[in-house]
C-alpha cells in the first residue's frame, strides 16, 4: 500500500530449521527466538519480483484501494514489523547460511 515501503522481516525456511532445532536441542530456555536473516525487506521490492515473474503491472494503492482489491490480506501486507534476532544469535550461537528472500524470489519458482 503506498509507497511498499513497509518492510517484513525474512529468513530462507532451512535457517528457520536450524533456529527450530538448536532450541529443540539446547531446551527453549531463553525463548521466544526469532529466526530471521533480513530484519526487513521492503514490500515494493518483494512485490516488484512478483510482478515481474507473473507479468503483471505493479502498482501502488491507497489503504482503501488495497481494500477493496486485496480484501482482508490488505491489512496484512501493509503492516510494518522489522525484527531483530540478534538475541537468538547470540543465544543459540545461530548465523544465517542460506539465500537471502529477493534473490531466492528471483529463481524461477513462478
Amino acid at each position: 500500500m503506498g509507497e511498499g515501503l513497509n518492510r517484513w522481516p525474512a529468513r530462507h525456511r532451512f535457517d528457520a530449521a536450524r533456529v527450530y532445532r538448536l532450541a529443540l536441542e539446547r531446551g527453549a530456555a531463553g525463548g521466544p527466538f526469532h529466526a530471521v536473516a533480513e530484519e526487513g525487506v521492503p514490500f515494493k521490492d518483494i512485490a516488484a519480483i512478483i510482478g515481474r515473474h507473473l507479468k503483471l503491472p505493479v502498482v501502488s494503492k491507497t489503504p482503501e484501494e488495497a481494500e477493496q482489491h486485496f480484501g482482508w490480506f490488505a491489512r496484512f501486507a501493509g503492516i510494518d514489523v522489522p525484527t531483530s534476532s540478534a538475541r537468538t544469535r547470540a543465544l543459540l550461537c545461530w548465523e544465517p547460511r542460506e539465500t537471502t528472500l529477493l534473490p531466492d524470489m528471483e529463481q524461477n519458482y513462478f
